[in-house]
């Protein structure tokens, strides 16, 4: 039995913040800007964050709130550096007491096996002989040294290097750091053209937003933290951005997101010359000032919002380096709990023998109304596969075979429940009213670019002097400690921006 989600508090009702003027105005809902958000409110800046593509937790469907996508989390001991910055904001007991892990902590689905991944090594060691005799031992030596190989390049993350580096003397600066770390370089343990090994890489895509990791670093460090537990959070993504929220609100941040108002989408960007000076919502006439803007939204969302390209055409320029691949297409089925097989795990990755769907990443929740609570009786099974981005030019036809597909892959997993299924809803086609790029909750990005380490994309500086980037196509290559690793050096510019002019008074 599942451990039940912890219920967040609510946000704080408002209609619009009473101020208008602000030191930082964070846009977007990625987890880069909340954190940055919530760090330069604790360090006493005046903080606006309006979500603009945020939808809150889930998308509801037919009496249920859903999940937009399977997701996975490390563990926060696997990220020091972010594990800093959670306690600088005073949020690492809450986190850590919130963590669950799956059970077993990985399930590996193949045409011929079924295998239990457990923490404790001598259960596992137990399972991998059981099902792949003497090439389980291999595989358990492969595993466990596949969970340590993040630790080579903790230090150097730890120093807070500038990735992506913004000039020549800050990149040479950076290779010289780089040569300092022999461990940055560290190959991949599981090279294993065996089923078993195939299929453990293939997490490696659910755990970046990287088309197509080559480089050492992006093939080991997430496979790594993501292999040595992973964790799931309560309410998954959208969970752990709630907590930085309530976090910037008891700092005294303001936040506008659909959970608090209606008028939370930016309509344009205002510059004043060659500086971005403000932000105007849709429906309303009112301007939100700000010396400097954090930019938490995809490229080409924060792309639309400039209503003069050829005054602007260095950021526009540098917003159109990123170019989105593929993302995650995500089917949800809801069951009673007592029609699933005895035996599945909480969290799948399942071999699909799909050469275009690749492996499903299949999650189990408990089920929730709109209301807040949990239905003990039934369970949400969330299942997602990476697809082209071109998908979605092919027709909701072509969409919609895509869900069958999924749905076949769960029927053969789940036999004789199809029938007792309360209700299966696919956020791409079922998700109403969802803007933007909430509908690709995991995409895959490629760059016009240098990746530094084969991990960055865009700058997080650009050609606007007070416009910062801290989404996730900054440190793709890193997946969620890339986004939080983002968000924390967003802070930092912020306040190394600030100190060169007058604040703006609050």
């Amino acid at each position: 039995m599942p451990t039940p989600v912890a219920k967040s508090k609510p946000l704080p009702s408002t209609t619009a913040p009473s101020r208008h003027v602000y030191d930082v105005i964070v846009l977007g809902s990625q987890l880069g800007g909340a954190l940055a958000a919530a760090l330069l409110a604790k360090r006493g800046y005046s903080v606006l964050l309006v979500e603009h593509d945020g939808t809150g937790q889930g998308y509801e469907h037919d009496g249920f709130v859903l999940p937009y996508a399977p997701f996975v989390a490390p563990a926060l001991k696997t990220m020091p550096a972010v594990e800093e910055a959670f306690s600088e904001l005073g949020i690492t007991t809450t986190l850590q007491r919130h963590q669950q892990p799956h059970v077993p902590e990985l399930q590996l689905v193949l045409p011929r096996h079924r295998v239990d991944l457990h923490t404790d090594a001598a259960r596992r060691r137990a399972e991998l002989t059981r099902e792949f005799g003497d090439q389980g031992e291999r595989l358990l030596a492969d595993l466990t040294a596949t969970a340590t190989q993040h630790e080579p390049s903790d230090a150097f993350l730890k120093e807070g290097p500038p990735l992506p580096p913004d000039g020549f003397m800050e990149g040479w600066n950076l290779k010289k750091r780089m040569r300092q770390h022999p461990g940055l370089e560290t190959e991949p343990r599981l090279t294993g053209e065996d089923e078993p090994s195939k299929l453990l890489r293939g997490l490696l895509p659910f755990v970046v937003h990287l088309d197509q990791p080559e480089s050492p670093l992006a093939r080991t460090r997430p496979l790594s933290q993501a292999l040595q537990t992973p964790w799931r959070y309560p309410g998954g993504r959208d969970g752990l951005r709630q907590v930085l929220f309530e976090r910037l609100t008891e700092l005294g941040g303001d936040l506008l997101s659909p959970e608090n108002t209606d008028t939370y989408v930016v309509e344009e960007l205002h510059f004043d010359g060659g500086r971005f000076s403000a932000v105007k919502l849709l429906r309303s006439d009112t301007l939100y000032r700000g010396s400097c803007l954090v930019s938490a939204t995809d490229a080409g969302a924060l792309r639309r919002l400039i209503t003069d390209r050829k005054k602007h055409r260095g950021l526009s320029d540098q917003l159109d380096l990123s170019t989105i691949k593929s993302f995650l297409f995500t089917v949800n089925w809801v069951l009673p709990e007592a029609v699933l097989p005895r035996g599945m795990g909480e969290l799948l990755l399942m071999d699909t023998q799909d050469v275009e769907l690749g492996p499903l990443l299949i999650q189990r929740h408990p089920a929730r109304t709109p209301d807040g609570k949990d239905d003990p009786s039934l369970r949400v099974v969330c299942a997602g596969g990476f697809v082209p981005a071109s998908v979605r030019d092919l027709g909701e036809g072509y969409l919609q075979s895509l869900a069958l597909r999924i749905d076949a892959h769960l029927d053969a997993l789940m036999p004789f429940t199809k029938d007792k299924r309360l209700l299966r809803s696919a956020p791409y086609l079922d998700a109403g009213a969802v803007r933007g790029s909430r509908l690709m909750p995991h995409p895959h990005y490629t760059f016009d670019s240098e990746a530094v380490l084969g991990v960055t994309g865009l700058k997080q500086h650009t050609p606007a002097k007070n416009v910062l980037l801290a989404g996730r196509e900054v440190l793709p290559g890193l997946g969620l400690e890339g986004e939080f690793l983002v968000g924390t050096r967003a802070a930092r510019l912020v306040q190394e921006m600030m100190k060169k002019k007058d604040v703006l008074k609050r």
